[in-house]
Protein backbone atom coordinates (compact mmCIF):
# COMPACT_ATOMS: atom_id res chain seq x y z
CA UNK A 1 0.00 0.00 0.00
CA UNK A 2 1.34 3.37 -1.22
CA UNK A 3 2.11 6.17 1.75
CA UNK A 4 -0.81 8.50 0.76
CA UNK A 5 -3.44 5.62 0.64
CA UNK A 6 -1.96 4.78 4.09
CA UNK A 7 -2.41 7.96 5.55
CA UNK A 8 -5.79 8.38 4.19
CA UNK A 9 -7.13 5.44 5.93
CA UNK A 10 -5.82 6.19 9.30
CA UNK A 11 -7.23 9.39 9.42
CA UNK A 12 -10.32 8.43 8.36
CA UNK A 13 -10.05 5.63 11.22
CA UNK A 14 -11.12 7.24 14.52
CA UNK A 15 -12.12 6.07 17.87
CA UNK A 16 -15.15 6.01 16.31
CA UNK A 17 -14.07 3.14 14.17
CA UNK A 18 -13.38 0.88 16.86
CA UNK A 19 -16.76 1.56 18.41
CA UNK A 20 -18.33 0.64 15.22
CA UNK A 21 -16.27 -2.36 14.90
CA UNK A 22 -16.17 -3.48 18.56
CA UNK A 23 -19.27 -2.29 20.33
CA UNK A 24 -19.50 -3.02 24.15
CA UNK A 25 -21.43 -6.54 23.77
CA UNK A 26 -18.76 -7.53 21.25
CA UNK A 27 -15.66 -6.11 23.88
CA UNK A 28 -17.48 -8.58 26.30
CA UNK A 29 -17.67 -11.48 24.65
CA UNK A 30 -13.83 -11.43 23.42
CA UNK A 31 -13.54 -10.98 27.24
CA UNK A 32 -15.13 -14.28 27.73
CA UNK A 33 -13.74 -16.06 24.96
CA UNK A 34 -9.96 -15.12 26.38
CA UNK A 35 -11.36 -16.94 29.87
CA UNK A 36 -12.66 -20.08 28.09
CA UNK A 37 -9.66 -20.17 25.67
CA UNK A 38 -7.23 -20.06 29.00
CA UNK A 39 -8.26 -22.75 30.69
CA UNK A 40 -6.42 -26.13 29.46
CA UNK A 41 -3.07 -24.00 28.68
CA UNK A 42 -0.71 -22.14 31.18
CA UNK A 43 -0.44 -19.21 28.40
CA UNK A 44 -1.53 -15.88 28.94
CA UNK A 45 -3.69 -14.35 26.12
CA UNK A 46 -4.43 -10.47 25.91
CA UNK A 47 -6.29 -8.97 22.94
CA UNK A 48 -5.39 -4.90 21.61
CA UNK A 49 -6.60 -2.86 18.77
CA UNK A 50 -5.43 0.06 17.59
CA UNK A 51 -7.78 2.33 15.22
CA UNK A 52 -4.72 3.87 13.52
CA UNK A 53 -1.40 5.19 13.86
CA UNK A 54 -0.52 9.40 14.58
CA UNK A 55 0.55 11.32 11.23
CA UNK A 56 4.22 11.30 12.34
CA UNK A 57 4.46 7.11 12.57
CA UNK A 58 2.45 6.34 9.26
CA UNK A 59 5.39 9.17 7.97
CA UNK A 60 7.80 7.37 9.85
CA UNK A 61 6.83 3.84 8.06
CA UNK A 62 6.31 2.18 11.70
CA UNK A 63 4.59 -1.37 10.46
CA UNK A 64 1.97 -2.90 12.25
CA UNK A 65 4.26 -5.33 13.43
CA UNK A 66 6.68 -2.99 14.78
CA UNK A 67 3.85 -1.47 17.22
CA UNK A 68 2.67 -4.61 18.23
CA UNK A 69 5.90 -5.31 19.61
CA UNK A 70 6.08 -1.99 21.55
CA UNK A 71 2.58 -2.51 22.69
CA UNK A 72 3.58 -5.68 23.72
CA UNK A 73 6.21 -3.79 26.10
CA UNK A 74 3.92 -1.14 27.03
CA UNK A 75 1.20 -3.41 28.69
CA UNK A 76 3.73 -5.54 30.13
CA UNK A 77 2.84 -8.64 28.57
CA UNK A 78 6.44 -10.04 28.54
CA UNK A 79 6.13 -9.70 32.73
CA UNK A 80 4.50 -13.08 33.42
CA UNK A 81 6.23 -15.84 35.53
CA UNK A 82 6.63 -18.70 33.03
CA UNK A 83 7.37 -15.72 30.35
CA UNK A 84 4.08 -17.37 28.56
CA UNK A 85 2.42 -14.08 27.74
CA UNK A 86 0.90 -13.52 23.75
CA UNK A 87 -0.41 -10.60 22.32
CA UNK A 88 -3.03 -10.30 19.40
CA UNK A 89 -2.87 -7.06 18.44
CA UNK A 90 -4.92 -5.10 15.64
CA UNK A 91 -4.33 -2.11 13.81
CA UNK A 92 -7.82 -1.49 12.69
CA UNK A 93 -7.00 0.85 9.88
CA UNK A 94 -4.81 -1.48 8.31
CA UNK A 95 -6.93 -4.47 8.78
CA UNK A 96 -3.67 -6.06 10.30
CA UNK A 97 -3.25 -8.48 12.51
CA UNK A 98 0.10 -9.60 14.86
CA UNK A 99 0.40 -12.01 17.40
CA UNK A 100 3.71 -11.15 19.53
CA UNK A 101 4.65 -14.08 21.61
CA UNK A 102 6.98 -14.17 24.82
CA UNK A 103 10.54 -15.88 24.30
CA UNK A 104 8.69 -19.05 26.65
CA UNK A 105 6.43 -19.71 24.07
CA UNK A 106 8.27 -18.62 20.89
CA UNK A 107 10.33 -21.36 21.09
CA UNK A 108 8.02 -23.51 20.81
CA UNK A 109 5.90 -22.63 18.76
CA UNK A 110 7.21 -20.87 15.28
CA UNK A 111 6.02 -17.88 13.66
CA UNK A 112 4.27 -19.22 10.85
CA UNK A 113 1.78 -20.83 12.48
CA UNK A 114 0.88 -17.24 14.37
CA UNK A 115 0.77 -16.17 10.86
CA UNK A 116 -1.61 -18.76 9.49
CA UNK A 117 -3.85 -17.34 12.17
CA UNK A 118 -3.80 -13.76 11.54
CA UNK A 119 -4.88 -14.32 8.16
CA UNK A 120 -7.83 -16.28 8.73
CA UNK A 121 -8.50 -13.11 11.16
CA UNK A 122 -7.85 -10.71 8.73
CA UNK A 123 -10.00 -12.50 6.34
CA UNK A 124 -12.81 -12.16 9.05
CA UNK A 125 -12.07 -8.46 9.04
CA UNK A 126 -12.33 -7.68 5.56
CA UNK A 127 -15.64 -9.34 5.24
CA UNK A 128 -16.50 -6.89 8.65
CA UNK A 129 -16.79 -9.92 11.18
CA UNK A 130 -14.57 -8.60 13.24
CA UNK A 131 -15.96 -10.13 16.53
CA UNK A 132 -16.24 -13.44 15.00
CA UNK A 133 -12.38 -12.95 13.68
CA UNK A 134 -11.04 -12.39 17.10
CA UNK A 135 -12.92 -15.14 18.76
CA UNK A 136 -11.81 -17.34 15.94
CA UNK A 137 -8.12 -16.12 16.36
CA UNK A 138 -7.99 -16.75 20.26
CA UNK A 139 -9.82 -20.33 19.85
CA UNK A 140 -6.43 -20.98 17.58
CA UNK A 141 -4.14 -19.64 19.28
CA UNK A 142 -5.78 -21.52 22.76
CA UNK A 143 -5.51 -24.50 20.45
CA UNK A 144 -1.76 -24.74 19.77
CA UNK A 145 -1.06 -23.22 23.97
CA UNK A 146 -2.65 -26.20 25.16
CA UNK A 147 -0.91 -28.34 22.55
CA UNK A 148 2.37 -26.91 24.03
CA UNK A 149 1.76 -25.95 27.34
CA UNK A 150 -0.38 -27.96 29.33
CA UNK A 151 -2.48 -26.11 32.47
CA UNK A 152 -0.35 -26.75 35.70
CA UNK A 153 -2.27 -27.12 38.59
CA UNK A 154 -2.78 -23.53 40.92
CA UNK A 155 -2.22 -21.54 37.97
CA UNK A 156 -2.74 -17.82 37.91
CA UNK A 157 -4.52 -15.54 35.87
CA UNK A 158 -1.46 -12.65 35.82
CA UNK A 159 -3.06 -10.59 32.37
CA UNK A 160 -6.45 -9.20 32.43
CA UNK A 161 -8.78 -10.91 29.78
CA UNK A 162 -10.42 -7.72 29.06
CA UNK A 163 -9.62 -6.49 25.53
CA UNK A 164 -7.67 -3.43 25.26
CA UNK A 165 -8.27 -0.52 23.50
CA UNK A 166 -5.84 2.28 22.41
Amino acid sequence: MNKFKRFAKHTFTDKWSVNRAFPSASLHAIEAAIKRAEVGHNGQICFAVEGSLDTPLIARGLTARERSIDVFSIQRIWDTQLNNGLLIYLLLADRDVEIVADRGIAAKVPQAQWETICHAMEKCFREKRFEQGVITGIDEVAQLLRRHFPHPPGHANEISDKPIIL
